[in-house]
């Protein structure tokens, strides 16, 4: 018997999934995120004050008369539940929401030693990577630099939302990795993943699910999963409302490569954005569905019609747009910038005399 025993010690102790499985065994028990799990020794010092003030300003550009304006560190934190007392216990301080928002590296190494997000390129060596990123920093700088990593290797696409023109490459994206970021389970040791393939990014993270398969984006009910980071990140303009993360991404994947996306959820929420139109730049002018210019071939007879140089005028009213400054901003730069169109005096972009062809 005491062999029997001593043998299974030995098969959890190796077994590779055994920290994984006792994480999400720990977290259903306890029926909660561990975002919340207090920290009481971890000190208002050990946290970013560059960061603080960062919170303050985006916060403040949503609602200029944002409360946290006037707070202080301390304030803010409990006003953002970032700071709690735990009723059974009596304690108190900074939670893990916190250290991931504001902390310095030191603190969150300590705090959460496993935190850490991979970016990755795999479209040559497919069995390591083309490029990568090991990300193991505060949540904003986490988000940027997955940004950073999408911007590198993603083609971005001319796109017309009303009357403005967009990134779709940004609007995508930036929805596929605040949910990546947001919605993990830290306590899982899981590495968090994005994967940039050559049709298709995938993003992992580990999760507490409460269902399991493919997640119908027009037919689920939204779960919160980590309440406090994304209520924290829709303050400062970086998420939308609670659920709409899910149709957005499924709305703009559609634009962006004309497929739907595919949301899998499991203990590994996997979220995966095909890349079956990302060609050159000169086809990236196919989604423009809101403005005048609302097909190819519309497009089309728009380059043919500046074969011949001409005038912002003549291009203008050729388009039947009244407005100039509109009409400069949001049709004539985005086609330049694209290289669809080019300046007969490209040293002197304001010159009277300045033409356009295509």
């Amino acid at each position: 018997m005491a062999g029997f025993l001593t043998t299974m010690k030995m098969a959890i102790w190796i077994s590779p999934t055994t920290p994984t499985l006792v994480a999400g065994l720990y977290n259903r028990k306890q029926g909660a995120y561990t975002e919340n799990r207090i920290f009481p020794y971890a000190k208002l010092s050990e946290l970013n004050p560059d960061l603080l003030n960062r919170a303050r300003k985006m916060a403040a550009n949503e609602r200029a008369d944002h409360p946290w304006k006037t707070m202080n560190d301390l304030e803010l934190q409990k006003c953002a539940g970032l700071y709690l007392k735990d009723p059974k216990s009596d304690k108190e301080g900074i939670t893990l929401a916190g250290i991931l928002i504001f902390g310095k590296p030191e603190l969150i190494l300590a705090a959460l030693p496993h935190h850490r997000t991979d970016a990755l390129l795999r479209k040559v060596n497919l069995d390591r990577y083309d490029d990568y990123d090991d990300i193991r920093v505060y949540l904003l700088e986490s988000y940027e630099r997955l940004m950073q990593f999408i911007n590198k290797h993603l083609n971005d696409t001319f796109y017309l939302e009303g009357d403005r023109r967009i990134s779709l490459r940004e609007k995508l994206f930036c929805k596929v990795i605040s949910n990546l970021l947001i919605h993990r389970e830290f306590a899982n040791p899981f590495p968090t993943k994005l994967i940039i393939e050559t049709d298709r990014v995938v993003t992992e993270n580990s999760n507490m699910p409460h269902c399991n398969g493919i997640i119908d984006p027009y037919n689920f009910s939204p779960f919160p999963k980590n309440n406090t980071i994304a209520r924290f990140l829709k303050e400062i303009g970086l998420v939308d409302e609670l659920g709409s993360g899910i149709r957005n991404t499924y709305k703009y994947s559609k634009i962006y490569s004309g497929t739907a996306p595919i949301f899998t959820e499991g203990d590994v929420f996997r979220t995966i954005i095909p890349l079956t139109m990302q060609v050159s730049d000169q086809a990236t002018m196919q989604a423009v569905p809101q403005a005048t210019m609302q097909t190819d071939e519309e497009i089309s007879r728009l380059l043919e019609y500046c074969k011949i140089p001409r005038t912002r005028s003549e291009i203008q009213k050729y388009l039947k747009f009244k407005n100039r400054d509109h009409f400069r901003k949001n049709i004539l730069n985005p086609l330049i910038k694209d290289g669809l169109i080019k300046l007969t005096i490209p040293d002197k972009p304001t010159s009277p005399k300045q033409k356009y062809y295509s």
